[in-house]
């Protein structure tokens, strides 16, 4: 994906072998593109040469990219419609990586005109001028990509712009383009400029880029100033947002050239492939653990406990594969606190103990419950219920992951741990250590923590966060019973 350049970043410096005047770079056999044509022309390249078009954009590789790609070829402005949390702005924001890297520019144009196709009076005056003298700026594609999300609040002088009073009044007049004070549209000229959330910009805002988009000219205070702006528009929407919060205005929706609906990932692997992505985990997150969660965040989705309209959003499973990230390190920094303590108050054995690395078990998922139902908007009949439906969710995604990941083994040897009056001891708090040594050797370990993904020579951490699955996976299906401790430990025992 490419980065975009935040307002007040520092625009890379160019090579020092570009052309530095007009004549130099006629002498190149460069040629004016627009902005449509140059996304166009590198599109079809990448194509060519089978390079990724689109980094970072995962799960929409059979359905929204070729939409996309279409509206590209075809030079549409184009709007980009679904719930929230569905990638729309990354993907918005990845066009800019299409432009090239670097492009000519009249040095000091607010504008960013071409050298060879200036808009204003002041530069044409200039352009003729100099000649093949005139000097000329490389500007970056990280710097040209603009994006304003809209708000209630917003004005025609931040999108279009306004008459600057300083200028009148050091005497130009008001029909002078140099008296206007431009605003985000136009400065973004030669580039790509989004508007996240359209339908919350005033519909009297709105009619604004009635003109930016067909006509390609702008309006100010009542004048007219004829500057055929050369850019890219993009915006996003809510589906919902058209009754909801408000709506695109008809004739604006009739001047986007295509309107493409986004999704969340259509199945398992790619929502696993999205948090493997974008989660910045602060500790090991086994895949039997992440997969858990990425069914809980589709399960959310389609509760009916849940509003639909609103969507649950990709950051939802993200978010919770940090939260159980973090859970792991917490144990991990706790247990190592608790072994200094019995170290310095005489402990020996504490001292020599084995640091608890960060690996995330299964009971460190009910953390998110209470942590994330924020992110989720509930039916009205539910409130006061919120994080007992969120757990029951949770405890259906646990054991459909148990039952795809360990159908068919023979887990006797674990239910044979409780067997007669015994029981296993687990929590947030108990360290792998002490879960192995209660749990010793258990017969199908081996076969378990293959099918988990833990490899052939597994840690301490990993092989007890296979354990505790198990033990909750046997609970969920009715095989052992399971208590919590008024100190917070969870044990499992015999369902009788």
């Amino acid at each position: 994906m490419g980065r975009v350049t935040a307002p007040n970043q520092v625009s890379p410096v160019p090579p020092a072998d570009l052309p530095s005047t007009l004549g130099e770079l006629r002498a190149t056999g460069h040629r004016y593109r627009t902005v449509k044509q140059e996304l166009r022309d590198n599109l079809l390249a990448r194509m060519g040469s089978g390079e990724d078009r689109f980094p970072g954009i995962v799960g929409y590789e059979d359905t929204v990219l070729p939409e996309v790609e279409r509206a590209l070829l075809a030079g549409h402005d184009m709007v980009l419609l679904g719930e929230r949390g569905q990638g729309k702005t990354r993907l918005i924001r990845s066009l800019g990586a299409l432009l090239d890297e670097w492009t000519p520019v009249i040095p000091g144009s607010v504008l960013n005109e071409h050298p060879m196709h200036p808009l204003t009076p002041a530069s044409r005056a200039l352009a003729d001028s100099a000649g093949d003298d005139l000097p000329i700026g490389w500007l970056h594609r990280s710097m040209r990509y603009g994006e304003k999300l809209a708000t209630p609040d917003t004005s025609v002088g931040d999108l279009i712009g306004d008459v600057d009073p300083v200028r009148l009044a050091q005497g130009r007049t008001l029909g002078d383009p140099e008296t206007i004070h431009f605003g985000l549209v136009p400065r973004t000229n030669r580039g790509v400029f989004a508007v996240n959330e359209l339908p919350d910009l005033a519909e009297r805002i709105q009619v604004a880029l009635l003109n930016v988009l067909e006509e390609r000219d702008i309006q100010v205070r009542g004048y007219q100033l004829r500057l055929p702006l050369d850019l890219l528009l993009v915006a996003s929407a809510n589906p919902e947002d058209y009754t909801n919060r408000g709506r695109i205005i008809t004739p604006l929706k009739d001047r986007f050239g295509a309107e493409i609906r986004t999704h969340y990932p259509l199945d398992l692997d790619l929502e696993l492939a999205l948090i493997r992505q974008e989660a910045d985990l602060v500790a090991v997150v086994p895949e039997h653990v992440l997969e858990v969660l990425a069914r809980f965040a589709r399960d959310v989705r389609e509760s009916p406990s849940v509003d639909p309209r609103s969507g649950v959003s990709a950051r939802f499973a993200i978010a919770a594969a940090e939260t159980v990230a973090a859970a792991a390190l917490r144990r991990s920094g706790l247990l190592a606190g608790a072994s200094a303590g019995a170290a310095g108050s005489g402990g020996g054995a504490g001292s020599a103990s084995r640091p608890e690395a960060p690996v995330a078990r299964i009971g460190d998922t009910v953390s998110v419950t209470s942590t994330l139902r924020g992110k989720v908007e509930f039916e009205s009949g539910e409130e006061g219920r919120e994080i007992e439906v969120l757990a029951h969710l949770l405890r259906t995604a646990t054991a459909e992951t148990f039952r795809a990941r360990l159908a068919g083994l023979d887990l006797s040897g674990f239910t044979a741990l409780v067997a007669e009056g015994g029981a296993v001891e687990t929590g947030e708090l108990v360290s792998s250590s002490e879960l192995l040594r209660q749990v010793g050797t258990v017969p199908g370990l081996a076969k378990v923590l293959d099918r988990l993904g833990l490899g052939d020579a597994p840690s301490p951490e990993e092989a007890a966060a296979g354990i505790e699955f198990v033990l909750e996976g046997l609970h969920l299906t009715r095989r052992l019973g399971k208590d919590v401790t008024d100190s917070g430990r969870t044990v499992y025992g015999d369902r009788d």
